[in-house]
C-alpha cells in the first residue's frame, strides 16, 4: 500500500511541474494548493531536494522546481523514493535473504510476474502522463 508520503510527493512533483519551469514556487503556495500541512510537506520536500529530484531556493524569492523535464520523471522513480521498495512480496525486494523454500515456492514464479507489473507500470508512467491525464479528465487542454 502506497502511504501519505508516496501520494503527496507524487502530487508535489505534478504541482511543480504545472507550475512550469519559470522560477521558484513558495514552500507555502504548494501546501495551500495540496492542502498539506506546511510541516509534513518541508519533510517530503527535502527528500526529494537531497535526491536531486527538486532544487530548493531560500529566502526572497525563494521555493521549489524541479530539476528536469515532467517527462523525465517515472512515478516509480518518485514512489520508490519516498516509499522505499515496490516490491509486492519481501522475498522480492532489494537485498532480500534468500528464502530456503525459493526453490519450490509455487506461488514465487506469480509472484515475480505481479512485481514486474507493478514496476512496468510506475516505472512506465510519467509526470507529463499524469499532467496529460488529468487535463484529458477535466476536458481541457
Amino acid at each position: 500500500m502506497i502511504s501519505t508520503r508516496g501520494r503527496y510527493a507524487l502530487r508535489v512533483m505534478v504541482d511543480l511541474a504545472e507550475q512550469g519551469a519559470d522560477g521558484f514556487v513558495p514552500l507555502n503556495e504548494i501546501a495551500q494548493r495540496q492542502e498539506i500541512s506546511v510541516k509534513y510537506l518541508e519533510l517530503i520536500l527535502k527528500t526529494l531536494v537531497q535526491n536531486g529530484l527538486l532544487k530548493g531556493h531560500r529566502g526572497k524569492g525563494g521555493g521549489y522546481r524541479l530539476t528536469r523535464a515532467p517527462e523525465a520523471y517515472t512515478v516509480g522513480e518518485i514512489l520508490e523514493l519516498t516509499e522505499g521498495s515496490l516490491a509486492t512480496v519481501a522475498c522480492l525486494a532489494p537485498g532480500a535473504e534468500g528464502c530456503p523454500r525459493q526453490a519450490h515456492c509455487r506461488t514465487l514464479p506469480m509472484w515475480r510476474r505481479f512485481d514486474a507489473m507493478v514496476h512496468d507500470f510506475f516505472f512506465g508512467m510519467t509526470l507529463r502522463d499524469l499532467m496529460d491525464e488529468q487535463k484529458r479528465d477535466s476536458g481541457s487542454d
